[in-house]
């Protein structure tokens, strides 16, 4: 996997220079628009996670490649990228007009963790078709970010994080009201948020994560200080899935990554992902897939 890319290699990349303000003690925040460009002069997005987030309003039929997923955008949407997650975006020269803010954790200090939100949670649902009738707000929020960051208003950040917020929310509450209904109790909630933490501090498998080292329910439990079946209930309670089941699907996602974007062998991603033998994980991979892993790379 190409190494993360800063919120510096980003502006050099997209714009050959620097803001001032990139460094100061409130973090950094900074909206674009699209400029539509030539086929003959797009610049492909490489697919590599970035340090920074990112809100991405699009016009156009375009495909987002994220993680494991390649999601068609059929005519406008709203995109959410966070730190933890690689992407890529193709097909840029059919954006036909669009914006987006990007923004580091520091801008959000004492603010609130970003990453409790499902939006920017590995899990969660990062693209969002909107409809005709949704896109003026979408696009009356974006244009107030246009307004506030070139004012002089003394708390004009202030305002922007507010805007941020409602980015969130409006897309939070596009998704299925059951995801909102469940009120699960407080013990079980936490230490079901605890493991899911656990389990994605462990990815993506590059330079600064080599390899997985929690494989089970009884690894969690034990570095969660807790009762294997204290972690299953709880976990059950809360997602509705086993923990086994939970582990494997994350550990079949960052697998199908690897075999889709990384140049190591089968052999290395299985001891990368945890498995003692390449056997193993060929029947990992073949039970969920109903592939191999090489044929899957191949496809």
């Amino acid at each position: 996997m190409d190494k993360i890319e800063s919120i510096e290699e980003f502006y050099k990349r997209k714009f050959a220079w620097m803001p001032d303000s990139i460094k100061n003690e409130i973090g950094h925040f900074n909206v674009f628009r699209h400029e539509p460009v030539e086929p003959d002069k797009v610049k492909p997005l490489p697919y590599k996670r970035r340090d920074f987030y990112k809100i991405m309003l699009v016009v156009g039929g375009i495909d987002m490649n994220y993680a494991d997923k390649v999601i068609p955008v059929k005519k406008q949407a709203l995109f959410f990228s966070n730190p933890q997650i690689p992407y890529s975006c193709k097909n840029l020269e059919k954006i036909k007009t669009g914006c987006y803010c990007i923004f580091n954790q520091h801008f959000f200090h004492q603010f609130g963790n970003l990453n409790q939100y499902s939006v920017f949670q590995p899990t969660g649902e990062h693209v969002f078709e909107l409809t005709d009738e949704q896109m003026p707000h979408v696009q009356s929020l974006f244009e107030r970010m246009f307004e506030e960051i070139a004012s002089d208003y003394i708390h004009k950040y202030d305002v922007l994080r507010n805007l941020v917020f409602e980015l969130l929310h409006f897309a939070m509450k596009l998704q299925p009201s059951s995801t909102f209904d469940k009120q699960p109790p407080n013990a079980s909630q936490r230490i079901a948020t605890l493991f899911l933490e656990l389990l994605e501090r462990q990815f993506p498998i590059e330079e600064n994560h080599p390899r997985v080292n929690l494989r089970s329910a009884s690894d969690f439990a034990r570095q969660l200080n807790v009762h294997v079946n204290h972690l299953n209930r709880a976990v059950k309670v809360i997602t509705d899935k086993t923990t086994t089941q939970i582990i494997a699907e994350r550990i079949l996602q960052e697998a199908k990554i690897l075999l889709r974007h990384s140049t190591w062998n089968v052999s290395e991603i299985a001891d990368a992902l945890g498995f003692t033998e390449v056997t193993h994980f060929n029947n990992f991979f073949k039970k969920h897939v109903e592939t191999s892993p090489l044929k899957f790379r191949n496809g």
